[in-house]
């Protein structure tokens, strides 16, 4: 628990207020008072209601939809506790948007996840704690420190006590080459066996061929992303795992469950048994029908403030 040896504060943005008493119940904390709303026209409008003078101050603020929302509020609550002299102050962004704009694809293509990040330091912040960014090297976009609390463990203790030793015959997917070190790890942690879904499309004309590397047949599998968004990468992820590679049954889970447009149809309509996702973004209000369990991050994240307030290494939760 938290000693009272100097002044802590844990603020929460209009993004995910339950996460952010969570993780205030898992360090012994009271959530402390403000109010952010918006005048007619959109503005943002942040009130503090107690004294951060000196205090180490913690503003728990996912920027998920709408993203720039609450991003605006993130920044004017930072620059509002800067301003009434906090001793510092950390942005705790469990889902970390414009992550997926890294480099640039195209010519004239913008960074935005740097652009994002020179905003925080700007606004104020002193030090970024977030969780399984789209890209590591996105670390490395700022200039004040930033944390990266990593997923893999939260998902291998749940599936250790769901499937237990029948874990050693099951198969860790990535469902595209891109994310395949992360599931490497998480497969190492299971001591499970790791798969490839290949996806290629030669033309745009023509359709997108899938290909298993590694052996699948006849074995159950867990499908591990980072993010769902439209959810149609890890459902033809799991579709090819069962045609083409003879899988058995297909679980997934990602820590990110944006969950855009018919995201819960397509989940709903596939061969996805479950889908685990993280509440860094608040659970989706059709989670049951769409086969969703949802694994908190409240105990993680507090742990990791804890470790911060106290000037403690929090290296085991980032490498």
């Amino acid at each position: 628990m938290i000693s009272q040896k100097r002044s802590i504060k844990v603020f929460s943005g209009n993004a995910n207020p339950k996460l952010a008493a969570d993780i205030c119940a898992a360090i012994g904390t009271s959530l402390s008072q403000n109010e952010v709303k918006g005048f007619a026209d959109g503005e943002v409008s942040c009130s503090i209601y107690e004294s951060v003078r000196g205090s180490d101050v913690f503003i728990v603020q996912s920027t998920c939809k709408p993203v720039n929302d609450n991003l605006m509020e993130l920044l004017i609550m930072i620059d509002a506790c800067r301003r009434a002299s906090a001793g510092r102050v950390t942005a705790v962004i469990p889902y970390f948007g414009y992550a997926r704009q890294d480099r640039k694809s195209r010519s004239r293509d913008p960074i935005s996840a740097k652009l994002v990040a020179n905003m925080l330091a700007a606004a104020g912040a002193d030090r970024v704690l977030t969780m399984d960014l789209h890209a590591a090297q996105i670390q490395g976009f700022f200039d004040i420190p930033a944390d990266n609390l990593l997923s893999y463990p939260l998902f291998a203790d749940y599936y250790a006590k769901k499937f237990g030793s029948a874990l050693r015959d099951m198969v860790v997917v990535s469902p595209d080459v891109g994310p395949i070190a992360r599931a490497r790890k998480f497969a190492e942690t299971l001591e499970a066996g790791l798969a490839i879904v290949d996806r290629r499309q030669d033309s745009p004309d023509k359709a997108e061929t899938m290909n298993i590397i590694g052996d699948v047949k006849g074995r159950d599998c867990i499908l591990f992303a980072d993010i769902v968004d439209t959810a149609e990468t890890v459902v033809s992820a799991a579709k090819a795992l069962a045609e083409v590679g003879g899988a058995k049954k297909v679980y997934a889970c990602a820590t990110h469950g944006v969950l855009s447009g018919n995201a819960i149809e397509l989940l709903e309509k596939s061969n996805i048994e479950q889908l685990a996702l993280l509440d860094t973004i608040p659970a989706h209000p059709k989670s049951a029908q769409a086969r969703l369990h949802y694994l908190t991050v409240a105990p993680l994240f507090g742990e990791a403030i804890e470790r911060s307030y106290q000037e403690i290494s929090i290296t085991k939760f980032v490498f």
